[in-house]
């Protein structure tokens, strides 16, 4: 993951703009996992090589050009959703207790609590 270019598609304003913009329709968990690896990469103990993974993975997922546009019904986020999966269980060991806090807060937020049961098996990823 790290160096495939996509770094520098990643800003912070970039993501949040991706997110608020697509979180109904990329869903619960593409959302989760994707505020998972931004809360990860916030964490000061969460070293260089496992924030290039991150930023890469959540530049592909802001990228408007990727190998399945998100305007495609249905399919449109299975290749961010891959990738995203990808970036997770790499950087797993940089998730506490408090990054899941945080995720689950905001999607609780967006979604309300009935979305939380089907984030859980996010959990089982990594």
């Amino acid at each position: 993951m790290s160096g495939n270019g996509f770094e520098k598609e990643y800003s912070e304003e970039s993501f949040w703009k991706k997110v608020m913009n697509f979180a109904k329709k990329a869903g619960g968990k593409i959302i989760y996992i994707a505020l998972l690896l931004y809360y990860a990469a916030q964490r000061p103990e969460t070293p260089v090589w496992a924030k290039t993974v991150v930023y890469g993975a959540l530049g592909y997922f802001i990228c408007p050009i990727d190998a399945v546009p998100d305007v495609t019904p249905f399919v449109g986020f299975t290749d961010d959703f891959g990738v995203l999966v990808v970036a997770i269980t790499t950087c797993a060991a940089f998730i506490n207790q408090d990054v899941k806090d945080t995720a689950r807060n905001r999607i609780r937020e967006w979604f309300g609590d009935e979305i939380l049961n089907d984030i859980d098996e996010v959990e089982t990823l990594f």
